[in-house]
């Protein structure tokens, strides 16, 4: 979960240091009732689950990192069989869901992203101003960021570092990161950091780090971010009553364009044209204005984290989802080798 602020919260048997960024319109979104049965996709520091419990309704709560859920434990505690944890990825809820919900739930929240709580640990490798080993990984498995810079021609680093970044200098910096790993293998955090800055630089008028990009970018390729939203999208489709409502934050242009064109494409219609006048009749799937949330100057103020956020909902209707050979179809998700070239 993402977008997380420092409070107390006593009420949950101590300091709870992380507040999810738009929950009252998460919540509003999402209407909860006694009874409900919504899944939480991304867990993170339980602060939607909690919401959600408060309002009477049980939550299935999926995150794919051990101490996520080691430390909702808490949680669970308070709200006696209304919260079950599942450790797993958020992109297989429908199989979680349907083994707890087999006709469907009631909603489906995702909060996309590295929770505050990932980024302040500084052994789990996200932090480009605190020293840690370079792992970046949301759970225990797979490559790292260090076998990433390690390992990719600098053409391939380049583009990740171009497409998931957005960083316009990505050729130089892929570049640099080969030419130093020659030296010694990167292993930490600000090793890596520094290399960055030193062919980025910083002017007085920045207001992001230098290695502000490069970071996001490694931690969206390391742990496949945008595929694993783009299948939770399709399996909240699948597990959602006629009714129930789905609701997603991300904190980054490419999840809000995925999400943005799913609910697009599952709300309407595809139109035709000169070129292609049949363009097919498909099932809509989804109720939804496809209009974005974002943070209140006020929330935004409080805590800068919620000033990339954007909120966008649906609600279920009673067509049948897409066969699943349409599953990815609109999301236009490149692979490694399908991302532009930027010079490298």
């Amino acid at each position: 979960m993402a977008g997380d602020e420092g409070i107390e919260d006593p009420g949950v048997g101590g300091p709870a240091r992380h507040v999810p960024v738009l929950l009252q319109e998460v919540v509003g979104a999402l209407a909860p009732a006694t009874g409900d049965i919504i899944v939480d996709g991304t867990f993170g520091a339980g602060g939607y689950s909690r919401a959600i419990l408060e309002r009477g309704a049980n939550v299935v709560a999926i995150d794919r990192d051990p101490t996520a859920i080691a430390a909702g434990q808490v949680i669970a505690s308070r709200f006696a069989g209304r919260l079950e944890l599942v450790g797993g990825r958020f992109s297989d809820l429908s199989d979680i869901a349907a083994a707890r919900a087999p006709y469907g739930v009631d909603g489906v929240v995702l909060d996309i992203g590295v929770s505050s709580m990932q980024i302040d640990q500084a052994e789990r490798g996200f932090s480009f101003q605190k020293d840690g080993p370079l792992d970046m990984r949301m759970g225990s498995h797979g490559a790292t960021a260090a076998d990433v810079v390690n390992t990719l021609k600098a053409g391939d680093l380049a583009r990740v570092l171009g497409f998931l970044g957005e960083e316009r200098q990505a050729g130089r910096i892929a570049r640099a990161i080969v030419a130093r790993r020659t030296e010694r293998p990167f292993e930490r955090t600000l090793d890596l950091a520094q290399v960055i800055a030193s062919v980025v630089g910083r002017s007085p008028k920045d207001k992001i780090d230098p290695a502000t990009r490069s970071f996001q970018a490694l931690r969206i390729f390391v742990n496949d971010e945008l595929g694993e939203l783009a299948r939770a999208l399709v399996a909240a489709e699948r597990v959602l009553k006629p009714g129930g409502r789905l609701v997603v934050v991300t904190f980054h242009s490419l999840e809000d364009r995925i999400v943005k064109r799913f609910l697009r494409d599952r709300s309407s219609q595809p139109s035709g044209s000169r070129h292609l006048p049949d363009a097919g009749v498909h099932a809509i799937t989804f109720s939804a204005s496809n209009k974005a949330v974002a943070a209140s100057e006020a929330e935004a103020d409080r805590n800068p984290r919620a000033r990339s956020a954007k909120l966008r909902s649906g609600i279920r209707t009673a067509e049948a989802p897409r066969k699943a050979g349409e599953a990815l179809d609109f999301a236009g998700l490149p692979n490694l080798a399908d991302l532009p070239e930027t010079g490298a």
